[in-house]
């Protein structure tokens, strides 16, 4: 049923990322009209390579989609309040086991055709230099721009905490050696992802190039101290921790056995397919910081990468957020604000559909601003209610970025459960239940007239 028409002020979105793409989406499927502003290709950021809106720079992985995981979680959840994010995903996703991955060429175009379809939504390639007046939505992402940065420093009354992110490479298809790689995913289950193995001695000879090689610059944040999101930290990071604690992160050999001779190796290097055709791979937790010619010269340490042809080199960026608990009301709003919301990685959130949570969370807070009705409190048993009721209660002294993870969600009442994967299956289900409670109850911001998903298709 469609509500009834009213005309509403025109609410601006600041950014044109997956938090900024789905908040604008949700408000003009909810007959609001919305311009959105991005400032690419005029003005790039150290990371961006392209024009497009909701291009990804880091990962093609969403990560886990089984309800046995926190992010499989946030995922049924999402897609429950129909997200944008989450259907153009789905459209564009590759193999990857029981991971959700897409083709980011294919998913951002996706994004982009949709969004510059849309009949309510205005798209503005421009930056956004000042905070304009009237509704607005700032998503502007970790890569916010100085000028608006500053803008918004001014805005929230403290300065911006930051941590620095690292891209991981991409390598062609063709050039991984197959007589050195094999195919198969943890444990024996289909085998999207190759793997490159490694003995012990070839091992030791690549961690000691590793934590030897040479980083590059950090350009125009020389004098910041260089702060790492643990969730996210470059490979020669971690593997200056020790010589082994990389075998128990991103080269984890447990789980794989070669099927071509049944060996075990002493560690896995895991490649990930990045585009729909199969051509290219992504090194799997090979975000880095060194040189462009030291990653060619290390990687191709690894047998299978020997002759791989490197078609987009690691970069590391810094990235902006605010202190949540002390900035914002716990509605995404800067505290003392009405009509200003932010979404996005900047409120405090680290990850892809971790940033879509909130642009969707914050769309939703600004249509009920906008229709003067009370603000939705989204369950704190579901993911997104859990992420928002992070933001609003961390200490403010210790915060850092978030993932979702079972450690913010409520325990569960009852016995306790000992194993993992039942544990969270208990806790999809209490999401799962909660979440279609709070749609239900929330009539005047769910029902709405809905675009066909045939709006969002292959272009």
């Amino acid at each position: 049923m469609k509500m009834q028409t009213q005309t509403y002020k025109k609410i601006t979105v600041i950014g044109g990322g997956l938090s900024g793409a789905e908040a604008a989406w949700q408000l003009a499927q909810r007959d609001f009209p919305v311009r959105i502003y991005e400032m690419r290709p005029k003005k790039n950021t150290p990371a961006h390579e392209t024009a497009f809106l909701g291009e990804l720079v880091c990962s093609n992985s969403f990560g886990g989609e089984k309800p046995t995981t926190s992010a499989g979680i946030l995922k049924s959840e999402l897609s429950l309040l129909d997200s944008f994010i989450m259907s153009c995903a789905q459209k564009s996703r590759v193999p990857a086991g029981n991971a959700l991955a897409v083709d980011r060429d294919l998913f951002s175009r996706l994004v982009d055709s949709a969004i510059s379809a849309h009949p309510n939504i205005e798209v503005i390639r421009e930056e956004a230099a000042e905070l304009p007046e009237g509704p607005v939505i700032i998503a502007t992402g970790p890569l916010t721009s100085d000028a608006f940065a500053e803008n918004l420093k001014n805005l929230v009354g403290e300065d911006f905490l930051y941590f620095y992110d690292a891209v991981a490479p991409i390598v062609t298809l063709d050039s991984i050696d197959k007589e050195s790689s094999f195919r198969g995913n943890r444990y024996g289950e289909n085998g999207d992802y190759i793997n490159c193995p490694m003995d012990e001695t070839t091992y030791h000879s690549f961690w000691e190039a590793l934590v030897c090689a040479e980083t590059a610059s950090k350009h125009s944040f020389e004098n910041e101290e260089m702060r790492h999101f643990e969730g996210c930290l470059p490979v020669e990071v971690i593997a200056k921790r020790g010589e082994k604690t990389l075998l128990f992160g991103p080269l984890r050999p447990v789980g794989f056995t070669d099927e071509k001779n049944g060996r075990e190796y002493a560690a896995i290097v895991q490649l990930r397919q990045d585009n729909e055709e199969g051509t290219l791979y992504n090194m799997v937790g090979f975000q880095t910081n060194l040189k462009w010619g030291e990653q060619e010269r290390v990687f191709r340490m690894i047998p299978a990468l020997r002759n791989a042809e490197f078609v987009r080199k690691g970069v590391m960026h810094r990235n902006l957020f605010v202190c949540a608990p002390k900035v914002l009301d716990g509605y995404l709003r800067p505290v003392g604000q009405k009509e200003i919301f932010l979404a996005g990685q900047i409120t405090g959130v680290e990850g892809y559909l971790e940033s879509t949570a909130m642009g969707l969370a914050a769309a939703l807070f600004m249509a009920a601003q906008m229709k003067n009705v009370p603000m939705p409190e989204f369950p704190l048993e579901t993911s997104i209610g859990s992420l928002l009721n992070y933001l609003r209660s961390a200490i403010p002294k210790t915060f850092q970025p978030m993932n979702v993870n079972l450690g913010i969600f409520p325990k569960l009442d009852g016995k306790k459960i000992k194993r993992k994967t039942e544990r969270c299956e208990a806790y999809y289900e209490r999401s799962m239940q909660k979440m279609k409670r709070f749609v239900s109850s929330q009539p005047g911001l769910f029902t709405c007239d809905k675009q066909s998903d045939e709006d969002i298709k292959h272009n």
